[in-house]
């Protein structure tokens, strides 16, 4: 029972034996726990009188950090989903014509999730350094963990991106991506 039931799934799904959901889907994941700490943390201090005059950025934290939660937990699946595309494309290829284009075509969404993923987990970041000096110094150590967490996530996915941009044959793509980076 308790908390524990309800994350082993999702964390025993990660030592499985096979390759997705594997690391994207743990970014995604991490992410979308540190948008959650921030809204716990900003929720707590909306309405309190010591922070009454920081009301505005502390509901629009609140509001932004829950789009960006639901945003990623979308990621998790999009992105086991992403990577068995690409695996699917590899299998497929042989039958193709232009086998390099289906691949390309894998990579590239299997290059976007996980981009979009370090994309909202460093605006996740940067609400959470926001959210520091405008609520309860009490709770510290959520926006620690949220921060530490938005860092994982980043680093995650950007590993994703980079290993999906090594196997790609459109350079151009390759190179837009990298310049977001």
């Amino acid at each position: 029972g308790g908390i524990r039931s309800g994350v082993e799934p999702f964390i025993e799904q990660r030592a499985a034996p096979v390759a997705a959901p594997g690391g994207g889907s743990a970014a995604a994941a991490s992410g979308a726990m540190a948008a959650a700490l921030g809204v716990m943390v900003a929720s707590m201090s909306r309405g309190k009188k010591a922070y009454v005059q920081y009301e505005r950025q502390i509901s629009e934290a609140i509001s932004r950090l829950g789009q960006i939660r639901e945003e990623l937990k979308a990621s998790i699946d999009a992105d086991a989903d992403a990577f068995n595309s690409v695996m699917a494309a590899y299998e497929n290829a042989k039958e193709s014509s232009d086998s390099d284009g289906v691949i390309d075509a894998a990579l590239k969404q299997a290059t976007n999730v996980p981009l979009g993923v370090a994309e909202r987990a460093r605006e996740v970041a940067g609400i959470v350094e926001l959210l520091r000096p405008i609520t309860s110094p009490n709770m510290k150590s959520d926006l620690v963990t949220a921060a530490a967490l938005a860092k994982a996530a980043i680093e995650g996915a950007l590993a994703n991106v980079e290993i999906n941009l090594e196997s790609l044959k459109d350079v151009d793509f390759a190179t837009q991506v990298r310049k977001r980076l």
